[in-house]
């Protein structure tokens, strides 16, 4: 089973025109064609919290959302969201609070891919880096209580400038951190804040961070994405 994830900070889906177009953020998601998305920034943080992607704008895509908003104009828990192939099942879905002294939180969904139980993990972690290391060890903690045990693909906006160093140092026995590379600013891009890490269970054939014309104007990030295989067994 090969599958394509990517995770894209859409930054309220304001581009660097400084125009909010919520259609050219799902122009740029139609140009990766992943099958399975995270992303941040999708809901506004005053008021009710509401999408700035209306779900009714998903509907000609070939993506669902998962239900995971607390609040009913939101498409996703602190302004994290999942959207999925429409063929993949949800068969659990959950917003995660993490330790913060700002609004930050992660989403969990269990899906059936191909007969197959698949975990992801959708994060935008601690700007100020005072949290960031104990809101990874949260979601690490809340991944090990999940069952059953299954492969799993751990996405976002870490805001992490190191590959090895701080909240990175907790990935380890069981976790591979991939390095798409540079994402942030989407213009010319200097920093990996963007992750993808997965369980031992997939080979990465390639990850890469999408930098196309459309990209380097829709948001602040660059998304990335990775293509990954679940070897026979």
């Amino acid at each position: 089973m090969q599958l394509t994830f990517a995770s894209y900070n859409i930054h309220k889906a304001v581009g660097l025109d400084r125009r909010r177009d919520p259609d050219r953020i799902i122009a740029v998601l139609r140009e990766i064609d992943a099958d399975i998305i995270a992303l941040q920034e999708v809901d506004r943080r005053i008021g009710d919290r509401a999408s700035v992607i209306a779900r009714a704008a998903l509907d000609d895509t070939p993506w669902k959302p998962v239900a995971l908003a607390r609040r009913p104009r939101s498409l996703g828990w602190h302004g994290n969201a999942i959207l999925v192939r429409r063929g993949f099942d949800v068969l659990d879905a959950e917003p995660l609070d993490l330790p913060t002294l700002e609004p930050r939180g992660a989403v969990r969904a269990d899906l059936d891919c191909h007969g197959m139980r698949v975990r992801v993990i959708g994060t935008h972690l601690d700007l100020s880096g005072l949290r960031r290391r104990d809101q990874v060890k949260a979601i690490l903690d809340h991944h090990r209580q999940c069952e059953p045990a299954c492969p799993t693909v751990l996405m976002g906006d870490f805001n992490q400038w190191g590959t090895r160093t701080g909240a990175m140092r907790e990935f380890a026995g069981g976790w591979r951190v991939l390095d798409p590379g540079r994402s942030f600013p989407s213009r010319r891009p200097v920093a990996r804040f963007d992750r993808i890490v997965t369980t031992e269970h997939w080979q990465a054939e390639e990850a890469r961070v999408h930098h196309s014309a459309l990209a380097a104007q829709a948001s602040d990030h660059l998304p990335v994405w990775a293509r990954l295989d679940m070897p026979n067994k």
